[in-house]
């Protein structure tokens, strides 16, 4: 029964709420600092837990009275109410419930790169670079960019950017992938649409305790940096590239004019880089349930289109069509995507969980 799944949550929260204050704990900030977050996960189910107890308690009462004739009409019309609320507090509960990705309430590196287009998907990068930032601000997130390396001829090769706030990750998780866009160049003097494709990819910010690197395990190297943004730092050997050897993952830095700061945003990347790794890794040896649970798939796998003459846009997971084009890339409503996205995880979750 619900009712005795979700009191097993609130056992488990006021046993928490004890040891949290216990000796033991006091003296031990990793564990208290643990206990805490655990107790903290859990507390929208035991807050929906207390809800739903006192709906079922209130509709037994409420029913009981229906014969009375001084409060049989007034029970009558609260019954109504709480049972038009029990359904919908149900639902809720039972995304409450659905396994929960470790990651979601993680901060986020995004890194997006042109890929085949050449001129047009660097474009596209810095146009959905802009949609992305916007949709951020929208949100109430803080951003910081780590690198960028323009292209000649506008837009970007490459940009890695940090995104820092609520549940980050569990909204973004689902940009990972190859993008597509149709559109007629500038340069196209007879009209052409020309298709070009980036590659966004999606990484959860990590700590010290989740990754950690060797020393001997990486070869830093340091150069003049190069290129369109670097004329002001290039009279200095400020630029950072970061081997790791182990994986061949490489990172470099050259935006900040400090050596020292470049070397600590590449480090940065390189921990979720190689945390990323490790959990996919993990995807492929744990199959098709923990491919749901993350929501991130096959990083080769074309997700959506952008289709400027017909201003549509189209995600072929959910097979979603918006023809708001232009409002959806120029004011951030990435929320008409995204929203979508998360429902139809949710529902193939509880299919698979049987909840």
């Amino acid at each position: 029964m619900l009712q005795e799944k979700l009191q097993s949550f609130i056992n488990r929260y006021n046993e928490l709420s004890d040891l949290i204050i216990s000796p033991d704990v006091l003296a031990n900030i990793k564990k208290m600092t643990e206990l805490s977050k655990e107790q903290a996960s859990i507390k929208k189910i035991v807050d929906a837990a207390h809800e739903y107890n006192q709906i079922m308690g209130d509709i037994e009462d409420n029913r009981a009275l229906l014969g009375d004739e001084e409060l049989g009409e007034l029970a009558k019309e609260e019954l109504k109410e709480l049972e038009t609320r029990k359904p919908i507090l149900e639902e809720e509960i039972k995304i409450l419930l659905l396994p929960i990705d470790p990651n979601d309430d993680k901060n986020i590196f995004i890194e997006l790169r042109a890929g085949a287009g050449g001129d047009e998907a660097a474009i596209f990068v810095g146009d959905l670079f802009g949609t992305y930032m916007r949709f951020a601000q929208n949100q109430g997130w803080k951003t910081e960019i780590m690198s960028t390396t323009p292209s000649e001829s506008g837009g970007y090769k490459e940009v890695i950017f940090l995104v820092k706030g609520e549940a980050v990750y569990s909204k973004m998780k689902f940009e990972s992938g190859v993008h597509r866009v149709q559109r007629v160049p500038e340069t196209e003097s007879q009209g052409r649409v020309h298709t070009s494709a980036i590659t966004v990819a999606v990484l959860p910010e990590v700590d010290d305790v989740e990754i950690e690197i060797k020393a001997e395990d990486l070869k830093i190297d340091t150069m003049r940096s190069s290129g369109a943004g670097g004329q002001s730092v290039n009279t200095t050997d400020s630029a950072i590239r970061i081997t790791h050897l182990p994986t061949g993952l490489v990172v470099t830095n050259q935006d900040q004019k400090s050596q020292h700061k470049n070397r600590e945003k590449a480090m940065k990347v390189l921990k979720a880089r190689l945390y990323d790794l490790q959990e996919q890794e993990r995807m492929l040896k744990e199959g098709a349930d923990r491919k749901e649970q993350v929501g991130s798939g096959d990083r080769s796998a074309r997700i959506r289109t952008y289709n400027y003459p017909q201003g549509r846009i189209s995600d072929h997971r959910i097979t979603l069509t918006l023809y708001r084009l232009d409002a959806v890339m120029n004011d951030g409503l990435l929320n008409e995507i995204i929203d979508p996205l998360i429902a139809d995880h949710q529902a193939k979750l509880m299919e698979a969980s049987g909840v």
